[in-house]
């Protein structure tokens, strides 16, 4: 069951289908679809259909789940021919990065990724 503020959820609703996306993989667990503003060729966000607010709020019964994200995060970029290298990025928090809230990954590659990256 949906909280107040997971029905609010941008996230939620492109999982739910309210909010058109380009899918990329779908299971059980994930639904992860193409960034409408990428940031590098490749961006990729990969989000539990769980609504979870961050990385912060996790605990011991959903570390199968975070195993699971990071395991399709992996197959994503073998798909996607990024074997010379992507970054994985997760921001949690307002001073993190974070700017929904809702946990998801960025699957970044397809270009030379600068460090240190912000």
């Amino acid at each position: 069951m949906y909280t107040v503020h997971a029905m609010s959820c941008i996230f939620c609703k492109i999982i739910d289908g309210e909010i058109p996306s380009t899918a990329v993989h779908k299971d059980e667990l994930i639904y992860a679809f193409t960034d409408i503003d990428p940031k590098a060729p490749v961006h990729v966000l990969i989000v539990p259909r769980q609504h979870i607010r961050s990385l912060d709020e996790t605990d011991a019964s959903t570390r199968a789940l975070l195993g699971h994200l990071m395991w399709t995060a992996t197959e994503i970029a073998r798909q996607k021919g990024l074997g010379d290298g992507y970054r994985v990025v997760v921001n949690t928090g307002e001073k993190g990065g974070q700017s929904v809230d809702h946990l998801h990954l960025h699957l970044l590659g397809g270009r030379q990724l600068a460090w240190p990256p912000g």
